[in-house]
């Protein structure tokens, strides 16, 4: 009998592409051999996301390009949006099913025959309560020597008003430290070089199982971590304000391996806003957390999330944002222009901000971000720093990340991928890339 081929696409964040590659070592276990998306393959899984814009438009999309490659082809939706619009979803021409957040992992045998359904027919929906999404399922990203995106915690127990995710992933549960810590000596027995800690609400790592118990916190997986072996770099993706603790800042400037980089979402600096949007923090707080930072560690990288164009956002309290974002010492931002989620709170609040103001406000904050991600870098000119670069080609160029997240370009040599190089920075180039050389060997030829 031949074997089935499966082929996976990842819409969204970093946490579907790394349960996008635990689904698929679950199917080739079961003996599927894995493709390329572009490729004619038997089955297609989508991992869809509901945090982005055109949630609906984008899945319809890359259904059409599955059944482009193989009209005869199972395709199977899972993901975020999945479990918010299951029945809307298995209605798209070509779908034959959906799967929500309690059963994404159970996927191989829950479809075990991959039956389509009868012709005409909407797709099979096996989309439980997401009260029902109670068990944490461990998830790494694989096929990247350099890095890999490794899950730690999933859903969230906050609820602010803009967001959807509590929803579509379910409470606040963690893995546990030691079996955190095994994964990792397992990864790092592949040649992992640098493992990125990620989770829904990855600071609020702890919650175990229904009983709803915490009997760790991410203080405690972080110190565990820096102990073991093998693995060169920690990095921790976004982490709330409120919970990224002054013990968690300064036990990384201590570390050797958890790098000076820290992903912290704002969303607004006017504390108004803030209320409306029911975030855990006010302004103060976050100043607070920015400034031990480049306190303790001078040189770390600090990225922000910020939200443009909130209903009640007034024209001064986007000004309030801009200045408060001006002032701080950060280094890149994340800008979304608002946008309305079904069954959240935001929508029904007073104040809707026209959508040619949000356009307006999210490009003035882009700009921004262009200025202190320029600045940031200019600061790191002419010192000699260690560069792990990466196996992505593009046009003849190969990229690396100096610990402080700072992206070096680099003519592409083979002999490069997967290796820490110390480098001098030498300069930004108008990409906004840093150059850079060492022993003879200079980044970016002009």
């Amino acid at each position: 009998m031949e074997t089935k081929k499966v082929a996976f696409y990842t819409l969204g964040c970093k946490l579907n592409f790394s349960e996008t590659s635990a689904i698929g070592r679950q199917f080739e276990e079961r003996g599927f051999r894995k493709v390329a998306f572009e490729e004619a393959a038997d089955i297609y899984v989508i991992n869809t996301c509901s945090v982005t814009d055109h949630a609906d438009r984008k899945c319809r999309k890359v259904v059409k390009e599955a059944l482009k490659h193989n009209p005869e082809a199972f395709v199977t939706i899972v993901g975020c949006y999945a479990q918010l619009k299951p029945r809307e979803i298995a209605e798209i021409p070509g779908v034959h099913a959906v799967l929500g957040a309690a059963e994404k992992f159970q996927l191989v045998d829950i479809l075990a025959g991959f039956e389509k359904p009868a012709a005409g027919q909407p797709g099979q929906v096996y989309a439980s309560p997401i009260s029902a999404a109670t068990e944490f399922h461990a998830a790494h990203s694989y096929g990247d020597r350099t890095r890999t995106f490794l899950k730690v915690q999933d859903g969230c127990d906050y609820t602010c008003s803009f967001c959807t995710i509590p929803l579509a992933r379910g409470k606040s549960r963690s893995d546990s430290v030691s079996s955190v810590v095994a994964r990792v000596q397992e990864l790092a027995a592949t040649g992992v070089k640098e493992i990125v800690l990620t989770g829904v609400n990855l600071g609020d790592f702890g919650l175990q199982g229904p009983g709803r118990e915490r009997k760790e916190d991410f203080y405690d997986l972080v110190r565990a971590l820096d102990a073991v072996a093998g693995i060169h770099r920690f990095r921790i993706s976004s982490c709330e304000p409120n919970l990224l603790t002054d013990d968690i800042i300064r036990f990384v400037a201590g570390s050797q391996r958890f790098m000076p980089h820290f992903h912290i979402p704002l969303q607004s600096g006017s504390d108004k806003i803030l209320g409306l949007m029911r975030r855990r923090y006010r302004r103060q707080l976050y100043a607070e957390r920015v400034a031990l930072i480049k306190q303790v560690m001078p040189h770390a990288c600090i990225g922000v999330d910020v939200i443009v164009g909130f209903p009640g956002e007034t024209e001064a309290d986007f000004l309030e944002t801009y200045q408060f974002l001006t002032a701080l010492d950060v280094s890149y931002l994340h800008v979304f222009p608002y946008s309305e989620r079904e069954n959240t709170l935001a929508p029904t609040l007073p104040g809707r901000v026209q959508d040619r103001h949000r356009h307006e406000r999210t490009t003035q904050l882009r700009g921004l971000s262009e200025k202190k991600k320029r600045f940031f870098y200019e600061q790191h000119v002419g010192q000699e720093t260690q560069v792990l670069f990466e196996d992505d080609v593009t046009h003849g160029q190969m990229e690396g990340f100096t610990p402080n997240y700072i992206r070096v370009a680099a003519k592409y040599d083979p002999l490069l991928v997967g290796e820490m190089k110390t480098l001098r920075l030498t300069a930004v180039n108008p990409q906004n890339l840093m150059e850079a050389e060492e022993m003879g060997i200079m980044a970016l030829h002009h």
